[in-house]
């Protein structure tokens, strides 16, 4: 069921396949992956929102359930009330948010208290005696829609954070890394070894008790030019970050160990590489002296002509 939706979904949103490899020989392709307390850790704090909003909804559900109650009970003793409009609305507020004075501080601000809870479902009952009998069946239905509709986004935002936990794909080569990220908003970025400058790990208290850290790669022109659409999460134009990799340690030691050989080998930039002309052979100061003899006698010719 998961696989059938993760492919409609990745097709409805045009993500596309798997990256391809940066530069490199294919034999030395190593692919990361973000670690799994990444997955469980996203996945605590998507189970702690639904749940929040979980218990909104009871909440919010009991306590219209016990001003529609209330209602009903009041209408039947009143009768019918006068029809709710906005006159009726303001004086109705008023009349339940006004408290009588108190001597006392203590007492007024105990009285405040009490009266903000109590007052506002007093409000609530008030306003609910003068609707229609029609409009107590239409709030059960939205009570009812508003928790289809909870239940409904469960699966969908629950492949989300776990799409955004397997789309994450951090790619190194001998001659450059690639890295990319991102459902809604996807980021890829490649760079090569010849701008690499700098490679760091790094880790927060939460990271360090679940076993992940960051590796941060820093490529030249990275300390001023930062992108303002990152400038949240600490990345810029020329910083790629391996996010929340429980191997960070091998991660840094791989890119070192191949930034080194790279260096050594004396290799450039392979976007960078032109069609030089070979340097021309030495010539002898016989063949230069027979050149300048030659254009000497031309210039003599080319004077005779113009006189």
């Amino acid at each position: 069921m998961y696989d059938r939706l993760r492919t409609w979904v990745l097709h409805v949103m045009r993500v596309p396949h798997d990256p391809a490899p940066p530069f490199g020989a294919p034999g030395s392709i190593r692919v990361f992956r973000a670690g799994r307390n990444y997955f469980k850790l996203r996945l605590l704090g998507w189970g702690a929102a639904q749940l929040f909003v979980l218990a909104g909804i009871v909440f919010w559900a009991a306590v219209l359930f016990d001003v529609e109650r209330t209602a009903l009970a009041q209408k039947q003793n009143r009768g019918s009330p006068p029809p709710l409009t906005r006159e009726t609305f303001d004086e109705t507020i008023k009349s339940v948010t006004a408290s009588p004075p108190a001597t006392d501080k203590n007492a007024r601000r105990r009285r405040s208290n009490v009266d903000g809870w109590v007052g506002f479902k007093r409000g609530l009952v008030e306003i609910a005696v003068r609707l229609p009998y029609w409009a107590f069946p239409l709030i059960w239905f939205l009570k009812v829609s508003g928790f289809a509709l909870f239940l409904a986004q469960i699966p969908f935002t629950y492949m989300l954070r776990r799409l955004d936990y397997e789309l994450r794909w951090y790619i190194v080569t001998d001659r450059s890394l690639r890295i990319r990220t991102g459902l809604v908003r996807l980021q890829e970025s490649t760079m090569s070894f010849a701008n690499l400058q700098q490679v760091e790990v790094k880790q927060g208290p939460l990271q360090r008790l679940l076993g992940l850290a960051d590796v941060h790669v820093q490529s030249a022109g990275g300390a001023g030019d930062h992108d303002p659409h990152h400038a949240h999460a600490g990345e810029s134009l020329h910083t790629g970050i391996f996010h929340s990799v429980d191997n960070a340690t091998e991660v840094r030691d791989l890119i070192l160990e191949r930034l080194r050989h790279f260096r050594q080998a004396g290799l450039g930039d392979p976007d960078d590489r032109h069609d030089h002309p070979s340097p021309s052979a030495p010539v002898s100061p016989a063949d230069t002296l027979a050149a300048a003899h030659e254009l000497l006698a031309e210039t003599r010719a080319l004077r005779q002509a113009l006189l």
